[in-house]
């Protein structure tokens, strides 16, 4: 079987998830790794086997890396993007595809102007009570999908935010629950829902006065198909209870999917406490289906060795099929746009005191969509 060389930038947390998929996967050949920090490029190089350098453009130039998985702190996306597209890969990102629209469309360039694949990590996409709401919905055993419903309740402690030092700050990180958090849902609300098309949001940091950024936000959507929208998210209900994702149709019928429950996980810090399942099934003579969902999505869920590991592994395993394949992958780089957009026009929205609308651009201003206070 063909094989591409692949390597990861920047290591943190999340890194060692897709480093397992990329040894385990028969498409890739896990070749190297790049980090600022020599010494921890060196250490982790070690423990795979694999070429260790702290420069992006001479990893991919030297090693001909044919897939860069890009594991950096968001506001760092971008230039580790870029370098790696022009020096000749493909790029596959750690969520979110940035944490601002400029930095989006400047990846976006740079891969169509290098014909590179971009995509950005949302793996629960995979999880099989998620594919079962997007094929009934495709199927219109709902009718038109008529109101989507994110709630997204959690809790961070202030060790979680101690544990690097690039988390709770705005220009570090990029911002909070929306930005690290949330990005998953907001992009199965969009899978689902379509384009937007108006949002009006809000956000306030209630109960983590030891960071800056924002752990709680609220937003109702118009999406373009006419179709309405909730969102709320927030990291302040200890210990963490649940993320949910609902669509209820035009004919009055509802499907959903818990995709966290009991805890949220953080990654290098915990695991998966419950596993992802249908929570509302009302497609009439489906009702009765519901409860051998549960137990059938279960049993799948807890019989996997490492459901972190496997559910990352397909997402890369779709990318690199994609790339040997020249086609699009599953989730691509302007459905990665989508989901930073949502979480800027709710920035703007507070800032502005006023709906937002689409198209969104970026701003030349330099208030970080509304995150920074400019005296």
């Amino acid at each position: 079987m063909e094989k591409l060389k692949t390597a990861v930038i920047g290591i943190g947390k999340v890194t060692p998830i897709h480093a397992a998929a990329l040894v385990n996967l028969p498409r890739s050949h896990f070749t190297a790794v790049c980090s600022s920090k020599k010494e921890k490029a060196g250490d982790f190089a070690r423990i795979y086997g694999i070429k260790g350098y702290t420069d992006v453009f001479e990893m991919v130039s030297k090693e001909k890396i044919d897939v860069a998985v890009i594991c950096t702190p968001h506001p760092y996306h971008k230039d580790s993007a870029v370098a790696a597209m022009e020096a000749g890969a493909h790029v596959l990102i750690e969520k979110p595809l940035a944490s601002s629209l400029r930095d989006c469309d400047d990846m976006l360039e740079t891969a169509k102007r290098c014909r590179r694949q971009i995509g950005v990590i949302s793996q629960r996409r995979w999880y099989k009570p998620v594919r079962r709401m997007k094929d009934a919905i495709e199927a219109g055993k709902i009718g038109s999908p008529a109101l989507g419903v994110v709630y997204m309740l959690g809790w961070r402690d202030e060790k979680y935010y101690a544990s690097d030092p690039w988390r709770g700050k705005w220009i570090e990180e990029g911002g909070g629950v929306l930005v690290n958090q949330a990005p998953h849902q907001l992009d199965l609300l969009q899978w689902f829902m379509g384009q937007p098309e108006e949002l009006c949001g809000m956000w306030a940091n209630l109960n983590h006065p030891y960071i800056e950024v924002e752990d709680t936000a609220l937003a109702i959507i118009r999406f373009k198909n006419g179709a309405l929208g909730s969102i709320i998210v927030s990291n302040s209900q200890k210990p963490g209870i649940y993320c949910k994702v609902h669509v209820h149709g035009q004919n009055g019928a509802s499907v959903g999917v818990q995709t966290d429950g009991g805890a949220m996980f953080v990654a290098g810090m915990s695991g998966i406490q419950e596993p992802p399942v249908n929570d509302i099934w009302t497609i009439p003579g489906e009702e009765h289906l519901l409860k051998d969902m549960v137990k059938e999505d279960s049993d799948f869920f807890n019989s996997l060795p490492n459901p972190v590991e496997y559910f990352h592994e397909r997402q890369i395993e779709d990318f690199l099929s994609a790339v040997m394949d020249g086609r699009k992958p599953l989730v691509t780089g302007e459905d990665g746009r989508v989901t930073v957009e949502i979480f800027t026009a709710i920035y703007r929205s507070n800032r502005d005191k006023m709906p937002v609308r689409w198209p969104l651009l970026p701003e030349n201003r330099d208030d970080f969509d509304g995150r920074l206070k400019i005296e």
